[in-house]
Order: structure tokens, then sequence, then C-alpha cells
């Protein structure tokens, strides 16, 4: 039974809610996002509080019940504080630049690698081995910070390669020479 759904969620002052019957629309500072509302599950603002409620108990339902709030609660975060995933490059010779709105990087290969910018992403470049991807759709920001480490993904052996900055990459022992 889910537990989620049933918390509620304190908006801001600033955050406007609109709920209509197939999705939220939340405005913030930061911009606007909607997520969609799925049969049978409702949402109310009451007293600066967003409410969500089901109309049945079956299985399905429930699941959408705290996906929807989970969903909601992404948003009013993403509109008032944004989210942000940071990415560390790890190899002699690899580096990153921004060139306009193209994130540049040298990753080993005989070219460089061009990274363009999708609309409502930022990405910053802190120095040569820090990237910042930051918006306010969390699931785009994890969408483009996961293509921007497919690049070159760390290898096991000395680590090289695009990591998050709190991921820890499992080493393997080198091969050994006969005795």
């Amino acid at each position: 039974m889910s537990r989620v759904g049933k918390s509620i969620i304190k908006l801001p002052a600033n955050v406007e809610v609109k709920a209509d019957a197939e999705a939220l629309t939340i405005k913030g500072p930061l911009g606007e996002l909607k997520t969609p509302l799925y049969e049978g599950v409702g949402a109310n603002v009451e007293n600066g509080e967003l409410v969500f409620t089901r109309k049945s108990e079956d299985q399905k339902t429930v699941a959408l019940h705290g996906l929807v709030r989970s969903l909601a609660m992404n948003c009013v975060k993403g509109v008032t504080t944004g989210w942000e995933k940071n990415l560390e490059i790890t190899g002699v010779g690899y580096r990153a630049q921004k060139r306009g709105k193209d994130l540049v990087m040298a990753l080993g290969y005989s070219h460089e690698v061009v990274f363009p910018e999708p609309n409502g992403i930022k990405i910053e470049v802190a120095d040569q081995l820090k990237i910042k991807v930051s918006g306010i759709d969390r699931q785009l920001v994890g969408q483009v910070a996961a293509d921007i480490r497919s690049k070159r993904p760390p290898e096991p052996y000395k680590g090289k390669g695009i990591k998050y900055q709190n991921e820890y990459i499992r080493r393997k022992a080198g091969k050994t020479g006969k005795k």
C-alpha cells in the first residue's frame, strides 16, 4: 500500500499550482512544469498544501497515487530551487570546456567530442575536470548527465573516464606476469 501518496506537499509562497483532469501545472520563480494526473488519482490545493486522493483501492491506482505525488514533489522542488548533477573527468589529457552553447570534451579519442546544450538545461565547466548540469526538470537533468557520461564511461582498471561526483568505481587488478 502506498504511503507516499498520502503525504501532503506544502507549497512555498511563490509557487502556484493549477490542477485539471489530465495534468498539474506548477509555476515558480525558476519556470513552469507540467506533470500528468493519471486516471483514478485526483489533486486539490487546500490552504497552501497539495493533497492527492485516489478513487479506488486497486493495486494500479495505489501505485499511481504514490507516483503522481512523487512527480509533483519533483516539480515543486524544480521550480523553486532546481536540480543539478555534478560530473568529474579523470584521465591524463582528458578535459572539458564550453564553446558558446556547446560542451567540447577531449576524452582520448582522435577527435573532440561536442555535446550541444539542450533547451532547459545549463551546463557549466568549473575547471577543466568538473562539469555541472542543472535545470528545473529532474528527469531531463539526469538524462543529460547520463548522456555526457556515456561519451566515455569510467573503466575499471585505471578509472579513466567521466563519472558522477559521488560514484565509486570498483577497480580490477591488471594482468600479472608469468613466473
